[in-house]
């Protein structure tokens, strides 16, 4: 059976899924009836998520673009997300054609897009494994990894409005420990992490009831530090995504508050 059509007979249209809720907040299409309306619930306690939601996106893509400056030629995006414009590989690859992306994701909603991820500029390399990051051993181990990238040479590591869907009790200091010990010296890694610590008190108590499973797992910046902490934190260190390298970014830079997510580029060893 096609992959695209394995992909379809999976999805569940009466469950909302951080990608397609992620997509609705951008203002994409790829969404249903239960993505929005919880979409809408936790936009009503915290009403900057939409804005949260398109800064990260282009801290991503700052943060892409400064690892292809430094030299990186490949790069693995865990948690990609539906495809929208200024993806990875359409901004390492206006650096350099020659540049190699593998895409991770374990929506089979994602997976039904490959084809406008696996679209490679001429010399580079593009592919997309139907992954997820709580099995970094699987996503290591994966024949289209192995097959697109050189872990003998440096890899830039997005982990990009990711972790937080990662329970403590999932272990994701292991999960990132893991990935990165995976990766040459002179590797690099991009993570960004929604937080509620400038929340009032009852906005946090209607976001936890909505969360009731938790597996969206906010964080602060001094936990978001820990995860980090065995890494050489780019200069400013860990910072609201609206304003990390952000000096050339046109019109005001909205509230650190209202954002809410902290994001880091890390030198890998």
């Amino acid at each position: 059976m096609d992959t695209t059509d394995d992909a379809r007979t999976r999805i569940d249209t009466t469950v909302a899924h951080p990608a397609r809720r992620y997509n609705y907040w951008l203002g994409g299409k790829d969404h249903f009836a239960a993505d929005r309306a919880s979409g809408d619930a936790i936009a009503a306690a915290m009403p900057g998520v939409k804005l949260m939601a398109v800064e990260n996106r282009a801290f991503m893509g700052r943060a892409v673009r400064y690892l292809a400056e430094q030299g990186i030629r490949q790069f693995l995006d865990v948690g990609t997300g539906i495809p929208a414009p200024n993806n990875t590989h359409e901004i390492a690859q206006a650096v350099d054609p020659s540049s190699r992306v593998v895409y991770v994701d374990n929506d089979p909603i994602v997976l039904t897009h490959a084809r406008a991820l696996l679209t490679s500029a001429p010399g580079g390399t593009n592919a997309y494994i139907d992954g997820d990051l709580r099995e970094p051993d699987a996503i290591l181990k994966h024949p289209d990894l192995t097959g697109t990238l050189d872990l003998s040479k440096p890899v830039g590591l997005l982990l990009v409005a990711v972790l937080h869907f990662i329970r403590e009790d999932e272990h994701p200091q292991e999960i990132v420990d893991k990935l990165t010990a995976a990766l040459a010296p002179g590797s690099y890694l991009v993570a960004s992490h929604a937080t509620w610590e400038f929340l009032p008190d009852e906005a946090i108590a209607t976001l936890s009831a909505n969360n009731a499973d938790g597996r969206f797992q906010a964080r602060t910046g001094a936990r978001f530090a820990e995860l980090l902490s065995a890494f050489e934190l780019v200069e400013p260190g860990i910072e609201s995504v609206a304003y990390w390298h952000a000096a050339d970014v046109p019109g005001p830079r909205p509230p650190a508050e209202e954002v809410a997510c902290h994001g880091a580029v890390a030198r890998i060893r």
